[in-house]
C-alpha cells in the first residue's frame, strides 16, 4: 500500500458524544506532512451539536462527509441503549459501508454501528459497563466483552475510550505500516501497540508501581530485540519470581512474555523493511532471529505475508 495517497477521515459526532472519544481519532490522524490524512468532523447536520461531559461541538459537515470519507470513526455517546441515532444517520452509514467505507466505533459508538444491522453475526466490543446493554439491544452482535478492540475488517469496534488508541494505531499500522504507527505512538506518549485480544477489565490485587515496573522492563527489552532475551532475563530485570513476571505480564499486555518478545521483533523487522535497504538475512539478525529463515517462518505466521511481499506492499507507489 502507497503512504503517498491521501485518505479521508470523517468523525461522526453525535448527540451526547463523548469528548475524549471525538478527540482521538482526530488527534490520531490529522493532517501533517508525515500523515497522508485529511480529517473532517461531522454531524446529522452542519452547526452546534451537543456533546457529553459539558462540551458541545461545532461540527462544518454534515453526513454529507460520509459518501466524501474512505473511514469513518463513531465516537461513543452518551445513553446509547436508549434510542437508535436518527435515520437519516444509520441510513448514511449503511450507504458508506455499501460504497466499500470502513466504519470504525470507539466504545459506546458500537450501538450506533450496530442499529445499521453491519454487526449482525460479527463479534463486537464495547464500553465494558455497555457490553450486557449491547448484546441485549442487538442479540445478533457476537459482543465479546474481554478483548480492547475488535477487527472485522470493513467494521472495527473497540472498548472504553483509551482503547480507541489502540483501534487507531491499529488501523495506522495496517495502512501506512509498523514505522509510521511507532512514530504516531510516541508523538501520542501511548504504548506502541497492545493486543487487541487484551482484557478491558482486569481487578487488580497488586499495586500500581509493579505494573510499572514491567512497562520499564518492556522498554528495556525493546531497546535489546537483537540479544537473547529469555523468561529468566526479562523476570530478573523485572525483580520478580518467572512465576510472577508471566502471571502478570499477561494480565498487562494479553501476551505471554516471549510472545510479546516475538511480536516486538517482528514489529521491529517490518521497520526495517519499510525504511532500509537491509537484506532479509540482516535483518533477522538485527531482531535476534538468526536466520532468514526462522524470520520468514514466524513473519509468515504472525502476519500472514513474507518479509519480501511486505516490502513490496509499502514501497510500492513511492
Amino acid at each position: 500500500m502507497s503512504a503517498s495517497r491521501l485518505r479521508r477521515v470523517a468523525v461522526l459526532v453525535l448527540e451526547g458524544a463523548k469528548p475524549l472519544d471525538v478527540g482521538i481519532p482526530a488527534q490520531v490522524f490529522t493532517t501533517r506532512a508525515s500523515m497522508p490524512y485529511e480529517v473532517r468532523l461531522c454531524g446529522a447536520a452542519p452547526g452546534l451539536v451537543s456533546g457529553g461531559d459539558g462540551l458541545s461541538y461545532h461540527v462544518a459537515h454534515g453526513l454529507e462527509a460520509l459518501a466524501w470519507a474512505d473511514l469513518v470513526f463513531i465516537p461513543g455517546y452518551r445513553f446509547p441503549d436508549r434510542e437508535d441515532p436518527p435515520p437519516a444517520v444509520v441510513e448514511a452509514l449503511v450507504a458508506a459501508h455499501g460504497r466499500g467505507t470502513r466504519l470504525a466505533a470507539i466504545s459506546t459508538g458500537a450501538f450506533a454501528l450496530a442499529a445499521t444491522g453491519l454487526l449482525d453475526g460479527r463479534r463486537a466490543t464495547t464500553h465494558w459497563h455497555y457490553t450486557r446493554a449491547l448484546a441485549a439491544k442487538h442479540p445478533l452482535v457476537r459482543v465479546d466483552e474481554n478483548v480492547l478492540f475488535v477487527d472485522e475488517g470493513s467494521v472495527l469496534t473497540s472498548a472504553g475510550a483509551a482503547s480507541g488508541i489502540d483501534l487507531c494505531l491499529h488501523i495506522l499500522r495496517g495502512d501506512l505500516g509498523v514505522a509510521a504507527s511507532n512514530h504516531a505512538a510516541r508523538r501520542l506518549v501511548a504504548a506502541p501497540y497492545r493486543s487487541g485480544g487484551q482484557a478491558q477489565y482486569v481487578p487488580r490485587s497488586v499495586p500500581e508501581p509493579l505494573g510499572e515496573r514491567f512497562a520499564a522492563t518492556r522498554e528495556w527489552a525493546l531497546h535489546r530485540l537483537g540479544e537473547p532475551l529469555t523468561l529468566d532475563l526479562l523476570a530478573s530485570q523485572a525483580a520478580v519470581s518467572p512465576r510472577t513476571f508471566s502471571r502478570r505480564f499477561v494480565e498487562e499486555t494479553g501476551y505471554t512474555p516471549m510472545q510479546w518478545v516475538m511480536r516486538a521483533r517482528i514489529d521491529m523487522a517490518r521497520e526495517l523493511l519499510e525504511r532500509s535497504e537491509r537484506s532479509v538475512e540482516q535483518i533477522a539478525t538485527d531482531v535476534g532471529l538468526g536466520t532468514g529463515a526462522n524470520l520468514r517462518m514466524h513473519f509468515q505466521r504472525i502476519l500472514g505475508t513474507t518479509p519480501s511481499e511486505y516490502r513490496r506492499t509499502f514501497t510500492r507507489g513511492e
